[in-house]
């Protein structure tokens, strides 16, 4: 059966009384605190979003919800506002610097808002009943139903919920929403885009972190957006990437097309990258399912710091081969070594088989006007995040070579992430890792040995000179 007549005989409903639409409940006080990604934005990078309701605005003939908004991404810090209608939440307007992120916000957190309302007068929205056996058809290729699928209790940041999973199919995947009776939006998601062939990337997730009634006063005093803070330190925050650079990687696998700007960087202030990851065979075609790194390197290609690590995450990932990478400089003046390290292509989650590859690029960074505002270095111990776990099971897979594994435990060993109790260093000239040491590695990416036994091989490595820690 054709999929377009398969979706016309789908049907839902939950057993459980009442309805349900997009703004149900919402109120002055109100303060909500989202974690969020959506396609159209830089490809599902996650972001944070918290909004308090702060009251009514007059536009017009209408009385619109008014929000104050702070937006967490990466680096940035922008605060605004944003309008929101009564009839369906979806922002219509505020702060401009808010755009793309009021978009992810009325394609995510509001989607639902395009089949359910709290006005049924027009096109057939309106509150929609828990029961009802479809709330609509989605638009793609199919025309998919729009099902109350199950009721299920979640437990996620904010806490536990009782909700009920709407859900549609989206080429053999379910796209899930999680929605409160009685809740102005949805507390999570995760959807995905229509693919004719293959697995569908992500085409939106969120997940509520906090709520919070009542607020009178608000939550955002004090909180100032990093534009701002760029601009009173004399950063140039109008700039566009006028520099491109367009090259092979070291070991010739990939092609890489690269612009930043600005031209001239600063020290403290802001610089963002478009990464193209193109076929060494074809100019024209995008590579996909990219996992890599952006890495700043000493001389001896040991890394000094991560984007994917400043981002809590083991890798960058590009399923399009185009990705855009907002950093602050904080290198001191002089050259900079920065780097793009490709592991391979493989989807999300899967370790590639490929040999990594990597291409250097280096950039003279400059002093500032005044003081830059650089991030302190936190020198708490901290635990030993997952990613490195990851890449100690690869190792001992052969996925990746002793001299990558290698570097990665001394930058952890030299930012202090991991501890590693006084060593006498060795000044062995072997640089063969025995095969036991390899192994422990393995049972510690499976949590078979604990932290301490893995670093109890790691003290072997110094103290017989295989594995050698600068001050």
């Amino acid at each position: 059966m054709i999929p377009s007549a398969f979706a016309q005989i789908q049907s839902g409903g939950v057993d459980k009384e009442g309805t349900w639409y997009v703004g149900e409940g919402l109120k002055h006080g109100d303060y909500f605190s989202y974690n969020m990604c959506h396609v159209d934005y830089k490809e599902c990078s996650e972001f944070g979003m918290d909004m308090w309701i702060k009251g009514d605005k007059q536009v017009g003939t209408e009385t619109k919800w008014l929000a104050e908004v702070v937006v967490y991404d990466g680096n940035k810090v922008i605060v605004g506002e944003m309008e929101l209608g009564k009839i369906a939440p979806e922002p219509t307007g505020g702060s401009p610097e808010l755009g793309v992120y009021r978009g992810a916000f009325k394609s995510s957190i509001a989607w639902l808002s395009a089949f359910a309302t709290s006005d049924d007068r027009a096109g057939g929205k309106g509150p929609k009943a828990f029961s009802a056996t479809s709330w609509g058809k989605i638009g793609n290729i199919g025309g998919e139903q729009v099902l109350p699928k199950l009721i299920e209790d979640i437990t996620i940041a904010s806490g536990t919920w009782e909700t009920v999973q709407i859900g549609w199919k989206t080429g053999g995947y379910v796209s899930k929403v999680w929605i409160v009776d009685e809740f102005p939006f949805p507390v999570k998601a995760h959807t995905f885009t229509h693919v004719s062939e293959g697995i569908p990337p992500a085409e939106y997730k969120f997940e509520l972190q906090d709520y919070k009634e009542n607020v009178t006063t608000s939550p955002f005093s004090g909180i100032v957006s990093t534009i701002d803070a760029f601009s009173a330190q004399g950063c140039d925050i109008d700039f566009e990437r006028d520099v491109t650079i367009k090259k092979p990687t070291t070991n010739f696998d990939y092609q890489i097309h690269v612009f930043y700007g600005p031209e001239d960087p600063v020290q403290g202030c802001e610089m963002q990258w478009l990464i193209k990851f193109i076929s060494k065979f074809d100019d024209t075609e995008f590579l996909n399912q990219v996992q890599f790194d952006f890495l700043v390197i000493d001389d001896n290609l040991t890394p000094l710091r991560s984007m994917a690590q400043e981002e809590g995450r083991q890798y960058l990932y590009s399923p399009s081969g185009q990705y855009i990478l907002d950093m602050i400089v904080k290198e001191p003046p002089g050259e900079a070594n920065y780097v793009i390290w490709v592991y391979g292509l493989a989807p999300e989650g899967i370790v590639p088989s490929s040999a990594s590859d990597y291409l250097e690029i280096p950039v003279t960074i400059y002093a500032g006007e005044v003081s830059p505002v650089v991030p302190p270095v936190d020198t708490t111990p901290q635990k030993i995040p997952e990613w490195i776990k990851n890449n100690a099971g690869w190792w001992a897979e052969g996925a990746i070579d002793d001299n990558s594994f290698v570097q990665g435990i001394q930058f952890l060993i030299k930012e202090g992430i991991m501890q590693i109790p006084p060593t006498a260093q060795g000044t062995g000239s072997s640089n063969e890792i025995p095969a036991w040491i390899k192994n422990n590695a393995g049972w510690w990416a499976e949590g078979a040995i604990d932290d301490n036994s893995f670093v109890q091989g790691i003290q072997f490595l110094i103290k017989e000179g295989i594995m050698s820690i600068t001050s």
